[in-house]
């Protein structure tokens, strides 16, 4: 009588899982196309375009992914497709939250389309810049979304050859790289300053960071308020404090204090950010400074907290969400072989008034 032989239980995906750890270390496509009994175009097709298959071999397909912790190989499938699904956004610090808004809605807008978001921290250097600039491009993205105009004219070619959309924020220029959402940081200085000068305002002052959008706004600001008389008679320039950036609560105390160790008699502040305009109210208050009675103050960026400030902060609002939502669709547009119609939009800003001016 023969002898009855049992057969081994195979797990099949934790096999691929084994070979893939003795041979290069993950599973291919082709693994996952062996376990559901498909061939590798018809397994990648699944992935890619789900409706060009079958309900019965997408299951398939997704059954096998699952087993076997498939990951598909993004680069490579960019190669082939030239296009990476990926976009890169470079903000100058992703400590300072003025840009988180726009951050967090270019995220949601692409990844709704199937984009994904790497984000580079620059600094307020060109230098930095420039060599992140190189590692990003090296990466191929699908586009390139920028805080601030493109100053370095080695970026501006390295961009400009790479042929990748990009979209230049926060600032508006006639010249752009590509394309452009942003706003006028002079029209702000200048608003700010006849603002201050509606509300009575006659000695004003400014702090603010030393980064290059920043000086711009405070450069209109100041020009503005000596045009309208609202410096020292016979100054040539209103009193200012010029902090590292990124900004901080810490820098906005240290700044009315030197403006008032300095001996200036000043009615209003403006601030560079709010993080500063929260110090100065904070150093205001330790020193029994009335707040607007004798020292308004107004920051940029209309942060979360401003509102809920005592007194509540005037600010500089910024549509964030509009910046993101904007640059994601001119990045979306652009990749899929779209025209892009206005790609330079100026959003504007608004100055939000509460009790602090």
């Amino acid at each position: 009588m023969a002898e009855k032989l049992n057969k081994p239980v195979v797990d099949e995906a934790a096999e691929v899982k084994r070979r893939g750890r003795r041979g290069s270390g993950s599973v291919t496509l082709r693994d996952v196309a062996k376990l559901a009994g498909v061939a590798p175009i018809t397994a990648s097709r699944a992935l890619n375009s789900p409706s060009a298959v079958s309900p019965q071999v997408l299951e398939r397909v997704q059954d096998a992914v699952r087993r076997t912790g498939y990951v598909p190989n993004m680069l490579a499938g960019g190669l082939a497709s030239s296009k990476s699904r990926l976009v890169a956004a470079v903000v100058p610090t992703i400590a300072g939250p003025v840009f988180q808004e726009s951050v967090h809605s270019l995220t949601e807008a692409l990844a709704e389309h199937g984009y994904q978001l790497m984000l580079g921290q620059s600094g307020y250097r060109n230098s930095r810049e420039d060599a992140l600039l190189d590692a990003i491009i090296g990466r191929r993205p699908d586009g390139v979304v920028l805080t601030g105009i493109m100053r370095s004219a080695d970026g501006r070619r390295r961009l400009l050859a790479s042929g990748i959309p990009v979209v230049e924020t926060w600032d508006l220029t006639a010249t752009p790289i590509d394309m452009l959402v942003g706003f006028s940081h002079e029209n702000i200085g200048i608003a700010v300053a006849e603002y201050l000068h509606e509300r009575g305002c006659k000695r004003v002052a400014s702090i603010n960071g030393n980064d290059d959008r920043a000086v711009r706004r405070h450069n209109a600001f100041a020009q503005t308020a000596l045009r309208l008389g609202m410096a020292a008679p016979g100054a040539t320039a209103i009193p200012a404090h010029v902090v590292q950036a990124p900004t901080t609560l810490a820098s906005g105390r240290e700044g009315l204090s030197r403006l008032l160790e300095d001996g200036k008699e000043i009615d209003a502040v403006f601030c560079s950010s709010d993080m500063l305009a929260l110090g100065v109210l904070t150093e205001a208050q330790a020193r029994g400074i009335e707040v607007p009675q004798q020292l308004a103050v107004c920051g940029f960026g209309d942060l979360g907290f401003a509102r809920d400030l005592h007194p509540a902060l005037t600010t500089v609002r910024i549509d964030g969400t509009a910046i993101g939502q904007l640059a994601a669709r001119f990045i979306m547009d652009r990749a899929e072989g779209r025209a892009v119609e206005q790609p330079i939009r100026d959003i504007g800003f608004s100055i939000v008034r509460r009790d602090s001016a």
